[in-house]
């Protein structure tokens, strides 16, 4: 278990790429597939926001120095580079019922890359086409906030990922299942047999 001790002497030592592995070891997003740069300070402190959001340790010293390192990052569109980056940092923001414009923008360009099916992004960004582990990230993040409930289309999200279940490859549908849940989901039972 990593120790606020540790996070904050690593953040400090700009050892970014192994803070990173060791916040998200053990999580789904240890599997990311999508190629985060994890030396860039911007994932890693929006990945240490959540863990000290998950510790309650919001009130320690490096809480700050991690919210402002992620507040000057994002894009005059609204984003930080790319959907991971911007759902991640996104996820961090929120902790704690984060808000104020930064999160706007940021559910703004979230919305507008969404397709008409429900699924991310929309055009392909940085190399980055679309990709159904990608949506089922996007909704494993931030699935359970309202604020993105409200900005997004859900329930177009969701619609898509139940019509096309079958079709997702292992790691994509287990980290779907992970969304589903947390977007309170769910799951469909079986028609009642009228033998």
């Amino acid at each position: 278990m990593l120790t606020v001790r540790q996070i904050e002497r690593e953040w400090e030592a700009k050892a970014h790429d192994r803070l990173f592995g060791r916040l998200v070891a053990a999580r789904p997003e240890a599997a990311l597939r999508l190629g985060i740069d994890t030396n860039r300070p911007v994932p890693v402190a929006a990945m240490a926001i959540i863990r000290l959001d998950e510790l309650s340790q919001s009130h320690v010293k490096v809480y700050p120095k991690l919210v402002r390192t992620i507040l000057a990052a994002e894009q005059a569109d609204g984003g930080w580079g790319d959907v991971v980056a911007t759902t991640i940092c996104l996820r961090a923001l929120l902790c704690g019922d984060g808000n104020g414009l930064a999160i706007e923008r940021g559910l703004r360009y979230l919305a507008d890359l969404q397709k008409p099916e429900g699924t991310w992004p929309n055009v392909p960004i940085r190399r980055m086409p679309a990709d159904p582990y990608l949506s089922a990230l996007v909704l494993y993040q931030l699935g359970n906030q309202p604020k993105f409930r409200q900005a997004v289309r859900l329930a177009d999200a969701v619609q898509w990922f139940t019509a096309n279940e079958a079709r997702l490859d292992d790691e994509t549908r287990e980290l779907w299942h992970r969304a589903r849940t947390r977007c309170r989901v769910p799951v469909a039972m079986p028609a009642p047999c009228l033998c």
